[in-house]
């Protein structure tokens, strides 16, 4: 990558002196801003008017944290899909750019809709996280994925691919209503969903 930039600013040794320096000035406020500091009890504390009023919400306490990043954030982006993980795949081969995806899977335990290797492309294309209202399988393998993954529990047997779904809606997680746009925050004492990012 670096040699790359080199040549794209100036063959010498001088532009690629300056090409390194503003790649890694970009990795490192990228770096910075995916590991923002949070926690979702200091957030409750500090928002109770928007608890009362409903524009802050907390989903009940019935999620499981897999993925190797505990503590996550970002504008939700939504899907409803039943026992088929077609369109989860086909988000998650998007750029996430730090967006959390939230799968409504209307609850069923009887297949994962998320394992191992949308696991692996959610890592790659940039997304924060991932909220299943179903199962999710391979848990070593997402465990060792740099993506925070919450899910109601593990089921070995994958989904059907039939394609069926919707995506960009309002949809129920655990009843709680979620809204693309919406903040998701979750680390190890919950998740909350803001209808604006929180100070």
């Amino acid at each position: 990558m670096f040699d790359r930039a080199c040549i794209l600013v100036n063959p010498s040794n001088g532009g690629c002196r300056l090409a390194l320096r503003a790649v890694v000035t970009i990795a490192v406020f990228i770096a910075v801003e995916m590991t923002v500091e949070f926690a979702t009890c200091d957030l409750c504390d500090a928002n109770e008017d928007k608890l009362a009023d409903g524009s802050l919400a907390i989903l009940p306490p019935v999620f499981r944290a897999f993925g190797d990043r505990l503590r996550f954030s970002g504008p939700a982006r939504t899907l409803k899909v039943f026992e088929d993980n077609v369109l989860v795949r086909a988000a998650l081969e998007t750029p996430g750019e730090g967006a959390v995806l939230v799968v409504d899977g209307g609850g069923s335990l009887r297949c994962a809709l998320v394992g191992g290797n949308l696991g692996q492309l959610a890592e790659q294309n940039g997304w924060a996280g991932i909220i299943v209202n179903g199962c999710v399988r391979d848990s070593a393998e997402l465990n060792a994925c740099d993506v925070g993954i919450r899910a109601l529990a593990t089921h070995p047997r994958r989904s059907f691919r039939k394609g069926l779904g919707d995506k960009d809606l309002a949809v129920d997680i655990a009843g709680v209503t979620i809204r693309p746009g919406q903040w998701i925050y979750a680390d190890e004492d919950g998740v909350l969903v803001a209808a604006q990012p929180l100070g």
